[in-house]
């Protein structure tokens, strides 16, 4: 049988695809985890035509397998509910947003015609990239990847700093593309060096007819002290400056936080009690990357990591905010609500940010790597889920798995579920036997069959074994009463 995501990720993801529109579009919407959408394009595609998309392949190796992908999927996926599909509208910070998917302020949004592009492809709203009135100059290469065995990476270091337009033609682009997109939502990202800079252009944002502004208190490779980071890092700083804004402008305020911190509780709470109206976080990771292509300027240096590997990070701290009783009490008021950033990819990445408490999620890494099409399964896997699940409005996911969230000393430690082998799914690799030898309990036997066994004796249900099994042949049993030690 062919693995689904290991055969998908062969796909180029080919701009203007030699295959055809629709096949490319159904492997892309099995990529970004569209099980839906893939199986009812792909159920369109009769043999011929899927026969001419695979002769078409331009792949380096091999054409992509369409026709077992779809053999694989169709049948299952077609058999759910018909049902017209849910609206993705929501609230955010009093604004009522389509869908819950903003662009993160970035290189993805620095002019009018990026902008529009992805506004006419179907994302709500953007947080364009931070203006300033400093003189931003880059550097020459600023961007390294960190990849893991032939995969696309999984980690982003950047060193691009704030916007490099005139701050007078942010805010002219700004203007028009209110204009002439109403419907969206236009937020407008800014960094002042003193109080004074902070509240011009707050107010400049507002003058702009910007739906909200956002504070870039978070941005981590400034090249001068005192900017970004440094007052993310610094409750005091973040009261007093989000507080002069708030009193400045009438539009909402939306700090955006730092991760570059011990704990997010403190700075939100700032935030809170400045009277911010929603916190964006997270921000990029200070880091180090040692790739003998990530020079930048024939040297290394500190700077912004974002991508899939930060997503974890990000939810931890996510938590922390609206986990913490004042700030969870806020968001259920609609007090100040919270934007998600950090690895969001997929729509069940978005999902897990959702439902640990945000309102609104914001996407950068991946519109880098994939373009802004991937808002089409964004937004189609997350209505195909609410309808799976008979949900009608978005807001009825928010921060529903906040009861899930436990400390350590809570966790259930009188049970376990012992890891169970699928005969037919299994190919004999012995993968599963090599991390429990070199870094389980060896409770694993492997003979001359390259049949795995269970030694139940031995097994403490870690399920590291699952984790390392490239065909997905290992899964869980039934949860019951450890046994009992002699």
């Amino acid at each position: 049988m062919l693995h689904l995501n290991e055969e998908v990720s062969r796909c180029l993801l080919c701009a203007d695809a030699p295959c055809g529109q629709q096949a490319a579009r159904a492997i892309r919407a099995l990529r970004f985890e569209n099980l839906w959408t893939a199986a009812e394009l792909l159920n369109r595609l009769n043999d011929e035509e899927i026969a001419a998309a695979e002769a078409a392949c331009i792949h380096y190796d091999r054409p992509i397998r369409i026709a077992e992908l779809k053999s694989q999927i169709v049948h299952d996926q077609l058999s759910k509910s018909e049902a017209p599909l849910p609206s993705l509208e929501i609230n955010f910070c009093d604004m009522i947003c389509e869908n819950p998917f903003f662009l993160a302020s970035s290189a993805i949004c620095t002019n009018y015609e990026m902008v529009a592009r992805a506004l006419e492809a179907g994302w709500a709203g953007v947080f364009y990239k931070t203006i300033c009135k400093q003189d931003i100059r880059e550097v020459s290469p600023r961007f390294d990847a960190v990849r893991k065995e032939g995969t696309p990476f999984v980690g982003f270091r950047n060193m691009e700093q704030l916007s490099e337009n005139p701050y007078t033609m942010d805010f002219d682009i700004l203007r028009r593309l209110k204009q002439n997109y109403p419907t969206k939502r236009i937020i407008a990202s800014i960094m002042g060096q003193t109080e004074e800079e902070w509240i011009e252009l707050a107010k400049l944002a507002e003058q702009a007819d910007c739906d909200a502004v956002e504070l870039n208190f978070s941005c981590p490779q400034m090249r001068l002290t005192g900017l970004g980071s440094d007052i993310g890092q610094n409750p005091e700083l973040i009261l007093f400056y989000t507080s002069y804004v708030k009193e400045a402008v009438s539009i909402p305020v939306i700090p955006k936080m730092t991760p570059n911190i011990m704990s997010m509780t403190s700075p939100a709470l700032a935030c809170f009690y400045a009277g911010a109206h929603g916190i964006s976080a997270i921000n990029t990771i200070k880091s180090i990357t040692m790739s003998h292509d990530a020079e930048v300027s024939e040297k290394k240096t500190v700077s912004g990591y974002s991508g899939k590997a930060v997503k974890p990070i990000a939810l931890r701290m996510i938590h922390e905010m609206t986990g913490n009783p004042i700030l969870h009490k806020a968001g259920i008021e609609k007090h100040m609500d919270i934007s998600g950033i950090g690895g969001i990819e997929t729509w069940r990445d978005a999902l897990e940010f959702i439902q640990l408490g945000c309102r609104n999620v914001q996407v950068c890494t991946a519109v880098m790597q994939y373009g802004y099409r991937i808002i089409d399964d964004l937004i189609l896997g997350l209505q195909h889920y609410m309808q799976e699940r008979g949900i009608v409005e978005l807001k009825k996911l928010v921060g529903e798995e906040l009861k899930n969230i436990v400390l350590p000393s809570n966790l259930d430690r009188e049970t376990m579920v012992f890891p169970k082998i699928d005969r037919e799914k299994c190919i004999g690799c012995g993968r599963c036997f090599i991390s429990c030898a070199d870094g389980g309990h060896q409770a694993i036997e492997f003979g001359e069959d390259r049949k795995p066994r269970i030694v139940g004796t031995k097994c403490v249900g870690c399920h590291l074994c699952r984790l390392v099994c490239p065909t997905g042949a290992i899964g869980q049993a039934k949860r019951m009463p450890k046994p009992q030690k002699k």
